[in-house]
């Protein structure tokens, strides 16, 4: 019996660590999407919200309209280069798995758009930094577009140290496996404790 307590007890602590690893959704814009004039602008959006490896960030746009791309540092975000970015969303439900900490330059692939100030800057944190409260708010998984193993040219860290908590409408925890993974890692506790 004491072997399967262990094992049981094995389970438990595994599910646990692999819960832990989800990540959040960060919906760019909120309600009103990727679009040219927001209510609140991207970057002090951003700036509210605590960016951390494994969640995604999901641009919301029409199709055909606009693009979001990736950029590969400050001087193509500021000088709104187009040429060559790192990725080109433009499927109008834009994701982008943060697989490393540092800065990432995304700016409008639509005409004049970024230079009117179509962009974010988002930065990710190391994964050691303070861990934060989880929103309640689930939502669907899908597979997203992962991020590049290099790190950016420019990783301003200064920035990353004045972001607050993200709100509660802000992100999202992807959440459709880690609530069947505790639900199985309960059974497996009560059945094997």
């Amino acid at each position: 019996m004491d072997s399967l307590s262990f094992v049981g007890f094995f389970f438990v602590i595994f599910f646990t660590f692999l819960c832990s690893s989800q990540g959040y959704k960060f919906y760019v814009g909120g309600k009103e999407g990727w679009i040219l004039n927001p209510s609140e602008s991207y970057n002090h959006w951003a700036e509210r919200n605590r960016f951390q490896v494994n969640d995604t960030i999901v641009f919301k746009y029409n199709k055909g309209s606009d693009s979001v791309l990736v950029v590969h540092d400050k001087d193509d975000y500021f000088k709104c280069n187009k040429t060559k970015p790192i990725h080109h969303l433009k499927d109008g439900h834009s994701k982008l798995k943060f697989t490393r900490s540092g800065a990432f330059y995304f700016i409008s692939g639509q005409g004049d758009h970024c230079e009117k100030g179509q962009k974010v800057l988002v930065v990710v944190m190391s994964p050691n930094h303070h861990k934060r409260q989880k929103s309640p708010t689930p939502t669907p998984s899908s597979s997203p577009v992962t991020t590049p193993a290099q790190p950016p040219k420019d990783a301003p860290s200064a920035v990353a140290s004045l972001s607050p908590a993200p709100a509660p409408s802000a992100a999202v925890v992807d959440v459709s496996s880690s609530v069947l993974v505790w639900v199985f890692s309960l059974i497996m506790a009560v059945v094997f404790l």
